[in-house]
């Protein structure tokens, strides 16, 4: 009998939750609307939530339970992605909802919170199961967790877990003076810092093309790969968020903690076995081997944009120093890019090109992998002459919009004589599998109640992140930039393109 594959668990999305309560502070906020709640309610449809659960809303804003199931719905209804609203199915989720108001600086709001736990532990037989769920300004993150720890809401008869999300501190000193708050009450292994780009398919199934296959696996090194792409492209501005963007940036928002996490899962060793601690050790010891750039050497490994307004098609575009709420004349980057190299055995002298920016000319989230070239071309490949080069084989993972994997090699041209051309094979999630593709927060909501950490980020890959940016940041915050420097609708300043060149690669247009 052939050995069982340590990186496939069957049972993954078909396991239960156990009987719990989930408490959100920050439930009147867009991120409980706009994912956390739909994700609760598409668990629950599917079956997976218990007999026996409570979630618990709270923020400043008064309201009853009934507004707060009310407003719920609202967002549920209008939110929830590729499945539809069901009343019978809400029914059965509504009564399960509660709401306690409260300021997280206030002693006795943790007082009654704990009634609240209590009445439901009894009535709704959670067990003593608790998971806090931090979607509050990160500001209030130490002071809900001191609040927690201070009601001793951390300690019961059942499991207490954390739910942080990013971001996590905003450089390497407040990343830890964060961790040191959150260990004061919560252990490490009660913790879970959330990406939800983790949570994404395509990301998770790196793992299975990387190690359910045998013939990909033996390529995924530096004497095969030229180098890698990843491009986090959004069409969208700040939308409304300006003052909070205004105070992050590309760069922080985006790089540090989503596009490393992905790039480590790219570029990551086999764990012996596919478990939490197993596969997290890997990220993070790839994490660890992330050259640090020289501060001498960022203007040539580092491009920070900014967009300025445009019109096309008769459509005015503002700049993001137009945008509301947004300083006439901040520094702050709404694109960058940057070459990272990785000092292992594995990787070492292929350079890893990471970029995301606002307002490029799509919304798209790739992996590109370019292969070296054949050693010695035998074909002709068009041209007039018949000498232009075979096309490297290029392999392309899609995150969004469109989850799949395309594979690109050369193929004879029909007819006579050997012309080659570069053709693809595509593989698409949708017309591959025909069932709906669990949303990020539904696969992480689901691990962190069952206990599985797997897909979350640990604090020692926060820290590796934050070396691996933080020299960028130094220089970037004592530098005043001309920007705007690329219009609405492109693919961001000259300098990015300038920075492959040098290589002498491109960026590819996904």
């Amino acid at each position: 009998m052939a050995d069982a594959n340590p990186f496939v668990d069957p049972l993954r999305f078909a396991r239960r939750v156990p009987p719990c309560a989930v408490v959100i502070f920050g439930a009147n906020g867009d991120l409980t609307m706009r994912k956390l709640m739909p994700a609760l309610y598409r668990i629950h449809y599917e079956g997976r939530m218990p007999a026996s659960f409570a979630v618990i809303g709270t923020s400043r804003t008064a309201m009853t339970d009934e507004a707060f199931r009310a407003k719920m719905r609202a967002s549920v209804e209008k939110f929830l992605e590729d499945s539809p609203f069901e009343r019978d199915v809400w029914e059965s989720f509504e009564p399960n909802l509660f709401y306690e108001a409260g300021d997280v600086a206030d002693a006795g709001f943790y007082a009654r919170l704990a009634a609240r736990l209590a009445v439901a532990e009894g009535s709704s037989g959670t067990a003593g199961n608790v998971l806090f769920y931090l979607s509050t300004q990160p500001s209030h993150y130490a002071t809900v967790v001191r609040g927690i720890g201070e009601a001793r809401l951390a300690e019961g008869a059942g499991w207490r877990r954390l739910v942080v999300e990013k971001p996590f501190g905003h450089d390497l000193d407040s990343a830890r003076k964060l961790d040191d708050a959150i260990h004061e009450v919560f252990p490490e292994a009660s913790v879970y810092r959330i990406d939800h780009y983790l949570g994404k398919e395509t990301v998770q199934n790196i793992l299975a093309f990387r190690f359910g296959n045998g013939i990909f696996e033996p390529l995924w090194n530096r004497r095969y790969v030229n180098y890698v792409q990843i491009t986090a492209a959004e069409s969208i501005g700040v939308e409304g968020r300006g003052s909070y963007y205004q105070e992050t940036g590309a760069l922080r928002d985006m790089i540090q903690n989503h596009l490393l996490q992905v790039m480590a899962t790219v570029g990551m060793e086999p764990s012996n076995i596919f478990e939490a601690g197993a596969v997290r050790d890997e990220r993070a010891k790839f994490l660890r081997s992330v050259r640090p750039i020289k501060t001498s050497d960022v203007d040539k490994y580092a491009v920070a944009g900014q967009y300025g307004p445009s019109r096309a098609g008769g459509v005015e575009t503002p700049g993001f120093r137009e945008e509301p709420g947004v300083d006439a004349e901040t520094q702050t980057d709404t694109y960058a890019a940057v070459t990272f190299y990785v000092d292992n055995w594995r990787w070492a002298g292929v350079p890893f090109y990471v970029r995301t920016g606002k307002r490029l000319p799509k919304r798209v989230t790739d992996i590109a992998i370019q292969f070296n070239s054949a050693p010695h071309s035998l074909f002709a490949v068009g041209g007039e002459d018949g000498r232009a080069s075979a096309r490297p084989n290029l392999l392309i993972m899609r995150i969004q919009p469109e989850e799949g994997i395309s594979l690109r090699f050369m193929s004879k041209y029909p007819g006579s004589g050997m012309k080659l051309r570069p053709v693809s094979m595509d593989f698409s999630y949708g017309s591959s599998f025909g069932t709906r593709t669990p949303t990020a927060y539904e696969t992480l909501l689901v691990d962190a109640l069952s206990g599985d950490a797997t897909l979350y980020t640990r604090q020692d890959m926060v820290e590796a992140s934050w070396r691996a940016v933080g020299p960028i940041l130094d220089v970037w915050s004592g530098r005043r930039f001309d920007f705007p420097n690329y219009s609405a609708g492109t693919w961001g300043p000259a300098e990015s393109d300038d920075m492959l060149a040098r290589n002498g690669h491109f960026w590819r247009i996904p």
